[in-house]
């Protein structure tokens, strides 16, 4: 069964800023924890709708291919699985931007069903570093440019 993980931080950057990031998915292998990407398609406005990504934390391999939208208006953007194999079935997600002024509150969601058993307390330690990667390599990566 799927758990909703979540966390939020406040970066020091405009959401047009924060979304660049984030819709630059060639640089993720540098922050966000993943070994391997490749862009499928892209939209008509050129940003990625189904990218490839291979992961490998903790013992534990996954491929998955996800599809991607985005919200208007440089709110974020969200994701569902297309296709999965190793230690993933399925990845529901999202980044949620909430400007004010030079400021950007991200708040991260992703819920995962696993393909293989997980003690809880590994399964908690996962979702940890998940979440601080994807939010702490994201405020690094955004504020540094």
């Amino acid at each position: 069964m799927a758990e909703l993980t979540e966390g939020s931080t406040e970066i020091e950057a405009t959401p047009a800023e924060v979304m660049e990031v984030l819709m630059d998915f060639e640089s993720y292998p540098t922050w966000a924890g993943i070994k391997r990407i490749e862009v499928m398609k892209r939209d008509s406005k050129g940003r990625g709708s189904e990218v490839s990504m291979e992961v490998s934390q903790m013992g534990f391999s996954a491929s998955y291919t996800l599809s991607y939208r985005y919200k208007p208006k440089q709110g974020g953007m969200s994701w569902t699985t297309k296709e999965a194999s190793g230690a993933v079935k399925d990845i529901t997600g999202d980044y949620d931007l909430q400007g004010d002024g030079d400021t950007t509150k991200v708040t991260y969601r992703m819920s995962v069903e696993q393909a293989v058993p997980v003690p809880g307390f590994v399964k908690r330690q996962v979702e940890r570093m998940v979440v601080n990667t994807a939010l702490g390599g994201l405020k690094k990566r955004v504020e540094s440019r």
